[in-house]
């Protein structure tokens, strides 16, 4: 017994450290999703205002575009040399595209230089996300205790939450001490320069993580040309891993990094109660998480994923066309917190499952691989889809479209990794 308790304290430490990078990442992508209207006009200035929002949008969803390059190169490097010295590389590399957003100077001063260092600043972003997830995952599903993967796992995407709810206090503080002016002028910036000073912290935090005891009993370590033929010799395994990951993607970033902008910009609340609201679906979501992934542990990956996908699909819109038609801090609460539900139930299990259907010897990669591939065609570009959808079908709700799509495709993929015996996970894979 007291040797039991002696490990708890010295696990929950390594779920912090290893999660803290995830921290970091989602802090910056959820402040570039709401200041989006004060990054465009810094950045992307153009005499069109949803022009300008789409061309910042545009530049967001670029950064996923590395995903998948970050995921190969980088994955590959974990995979050969450890979940930690990996991980302590794509901190540094997110810590530079950090550090390029928030000291950048704007369009007036600079020109063009502007907008092409922002963007190179976010396709670095990119290419160290790209396994960031992957990585943290991996770590989680090694270092888990027989029977509790899910829960350990979904820690994973709670640190996120956190990020995101720290990130919504700041910049409600900001609204309500500073004026709108003031914020479009230069303070939205001072969130961007919280997260350049917590990055030593961070970092620090990070090198101090021990390698995973399943890695370090492994005999063979691949080679970069031994992964990439592993790769495609599973490459119906990558693609149905990417379409599970493409309902938890693009929900998480319609909730999240949307939904600011989308209460400001097309449903005129006001900016402290869009922030508001998310800080409470952070909450939520940060809830939800962990005991999902507890209960996938109890009841399985498939029921889990198959009742949430089938959810999304049946209410997505109708939720968002009932807000449009009532709108309020109070019916947005209500509705957000219900698409906060539907992700985090199904991000719960889909998390845990892709880490179990990849082959162990390329497991950081391959779920990397799948991930970044779906945010990349999918989720990333969330808000400037649901700009374009709502612009070309002149209707406020029609985001809910893609979230049911996105839906859809998680079935499918649901359908394909289980379709033999649902006991069994590793159904896709093939031997090379």
């Amino acid at each position: 017994m007291p040797s039991s308790n002696a490990k708890q304290p010295s696990r929950l430490a390594t779920v912090l450290r290893v999660t803290s990078g995830n921290f970091l990442e989602m802090f910056d992508f959820f402040l570039y999703g709401f200041y989006a209207p004060y990054i465009a006009s810094t950045f992307f200035p153009s005499g069109d205002d949803t022009a300008s929002l789409m061309l910042t949008f545009a530049t967001f969803g670029a950064g996923f575009l590395m995903r998948p390059v970050g995921a190969v190169i980088l994955g590959s490097y974990i995979d050969r040399i450890g979940r930690r010295k990996g991980l302590v590389v794509t901190l540094a590399i997110m810590a530079l595209g950090t550090v390029l957003i928030a000291f950048v100077p704007g369009y007036a001063s600079i020109g063009l230089l502007a907008p092409a260092l922002v963007l190179i600043g976010r396709l670095l972003q990119g290419f160290s996300a790209g396994v960031e997830m992957g990585g943290v995952s991996v770590y989680l599903s090694e270092m888990a205790t027989p029977g509790r993967k899910g829960f350990y796992v979904s820690w994973q995407s709670a640190s996120q939450q956190a990020a995101i709810m720290a990130a919504a206090l700041i910049g409600y503080g900001l609204s309500r001490f500073l004026t709108p002016q003031q914020i479009h002028d230069w303070a939205w910036r001072i969130p961007f320069f919280i997260g350049c000073l917590i990055v030593p912290v961070i970092f620090v935090i990070r090198r101090s993580l021990e390698e995973t005891a399943e890695f370090q009993h492994r005999r063979h370590r691949p080679t970069f040309r031994e992964i990439v033929r592993s790769i495609a010799a599973n490459w119906r395994l990558v693609l149905a891993g990417m379409m599970m990951v493409v309902m938890t993607t693009v929900s998480f970033y319609l909730i999240t990094v949307y939904a600011p902008t989308y209460g400001k910009s097309v449903l005129k609340l006001d900016a402290g109660e869009s922030l508001l609201l998310t800080f409470c679906v952070g909450l939520s979501n940060f809830i939800w998480l962990p005991v999902m992934g507890a209960l996938s542990d109890k009841v399985g990956r498939r029921p889990l994923l198959m009742a949430f996908t089938i959810l999304a699909m049946l209410t997505a819109y109708p939720v968002l066309n009932w807000l449009v038609h009532d709108v309020s801090f109070g019916t947005m609460l209500v509705a957000e917190l219900w698409l906060s539900f539907l992700y985090a139930s199904y991000n719960a299990a889909a998390l845990v499952a892709l880490t179990e259907v990849m082959p162990p010897e390329v497991r950081t990669v391959g779920f990397s691989l799948a991930y970044s591939l779906a945010t990349a065609l999918f989720g990333g570009f969330t808000p400037l889809v649901s700009t374009w959808l709502i612009d070309l079908t002149d209707d406020r709700a029609a985001p809910g479209l893609w979230m049911a799509a996105a839906a859809f495709c998680g079935l499918l993929s649901v359908l394909m990794v289980y379709r033999r015996d649902p006991a069994t996970v590793r159904m896709l894979a093939d031997t090379p």
